[in-house]
């Protein structure tokens, strides 16, 4: 059945490729997130067990949300290791760094979610898309401000 909202089937078709992009990048921190939970070490260690798992929790009911909307515009969200390696900006690592390391590493995936769901927002704005322009801009605060805890955690 053809989809009649209001955005034509190439504007869809942009914003999700934007969304999968995000949907990628989200699934790659969640993942190194929940690495560094398990694997975390040192003096810290409870409060960044206990903070990573509330940051993996919440990046795990946000990689619903995105792909709900990529679906939402018509579109098949992308599902595979494979996939979200080729669309994700954020590096895979080997091995398991220190905790401060880790927390720099956590810094730089949620300021890449920023930027990538920054990137969206012209194509969502000109196509008048706000479900797709709220769902950014919650992702955005929500790293935005994870960003800042974490980067707060390594002030002198």
């Amino acid at each position: 059945m053809d989809i009649n909202i209001g955005i034509e089937k190439a504007e869809r078709e942009n914003i999700a490729e934007g969304l999968s992009r995000l949907l990628a990048d989200s699934y790659t921190l969640y993942l190194k997130t929940h690495n560094y939970h398990w694997n975390v070490a040192g003096p810290m260690f409870q409060t960044l067990h206990t903070m990573f798992e509330a940051q993996y929790t919440e990046l795990w009911q946000a990689l619903d949300e995105i792909a709900e909307r990529i679906r939402a515009l018509g579109v098949f969200a992308p599902g595979t290791y494979k996939a979200f390696a080729e669309l994700s900006s954020i590096p895979e690592e080997d091995g398991v760094p220190a905790a401060e390391d880790m927390i720099r590493n956590l810094v730089a995936g949620h300021e890449a979610v920023v930027r990538t769901a920054r990137s969206i927002f012209p194509v969502a704005e000109r196509s008048s898309d706000e479900p797709t322009a709220d769902l950014l801009t919650q992702r955005m605060q929500v790293s935005e401000k994870t960003a800042w805890m974490l980067r707060s955690l390594l002030a002198k």
